[in-house]
């Protein structure tokens, strides 16, 4: 019971927030739109420009620009009085139903073998801000699923040993480039999802994505014994899968 009245009072949240959003568009700051596009594009500049100082101004100042839109919105105020008032809730659940402590009645029964897991070393690790890439030496493999905040991920996949079958690789980023390096006998998948940036998939090359999602894969993709299967998804930025 608890549960369905604690799933209806996010939903009821998620509603609230969103007819104060479109309220907040239509009536009061019909502007938004236009701010958040402008810093956005901004942030992508910036990023293209990476190396020259405008570029650096126009990337420092889109982030601040977008930060100042976000902390003036109502609905991410909303958000922040709805982010209190359900730990004060969870709070007062657990005054009013305190969790009880039940002695343990060992039995003399023999018990299930506990299954045996084994623990590996991921190659990347979740990070809000920097850049992350593989070993430019040898190393074992690992299949990837990260998420990134602000900053690129770069994969070669020529100096480690695949696996036979499928080799997944899951990234979501919001701003950045995502590059990833393939050897020419391994065949690819890929699917990608980007709000604003470019992608270059070989041969293929849009310069220009806006709120799109790509789907490609090489000709002897099902049937190849050494395949890659790529996800990827960006807020502002750019992908790149090229041979090596």
């Amino acid at each position: 019971m608890f549960k369905n009245t604690k799933n209806d009072y996010i939903g009821w949240m998620v509603i609230i927030g969103v007819i104060i959003l479109v309220m907040e568009i239509l009536f009061f700051n019909s502007g938004l739109i236009f701010s958040l596009f402008i810093s956005g594009g901004m942030i992508y500049l910036g990023r293209k420009r990476a190396g020259k100082k405008m570029g650096k101004i126009l990337f420092i100042g889109g982030i601040i620009f977008f930060a100042l839109s976000l902390f003036n919105m109502m609905t991410f105020k909303f958000l922040l009085v709805a982010i209190l008032l359900h730990f004060f809730i969870q709070f007062l659940n657990a005054k009013k139903n305190p969790k009880k402590i039940s002695p343990e009645f060992i039995s003399s029964e023999p018990s299930p073998q506990e299954e045996a897991m084994i623990r590996t070393e991921p190659l990347f690790e979740n990070i809000v801000l920097g850049q992350q890439k593989t070993p430019t030496g040898a190393y074992e493999w690992n299949d990837v699923n990260i998420q990134a905040g602000i900053g690129d991920t770069i994969i070669d996949l020529s100096f480690t040993m695949l696996p036979k079958g499928e080799t997944v690789i899951f990234i979501r980023n919001l701003i950045g480039n995502i590059q990833i390096l393939v050897p020419y006998d391994i065949d690819v998948s890929i699917q990608h999802s980007c709000i604003v940036g470019s992608s270059t998939v070989f041969e293929v090359h849009d310069s220009k994505l806006f709120n799109r999602v790509l789907h490609l894969k090489t000709p002897g993709y099902e049937t190849a014994e050494h395949k890659v299967k790529i996800f990827t998804s960006l807020v502002v930025g750019n992908l790149e899968v090229s041979r090596i």
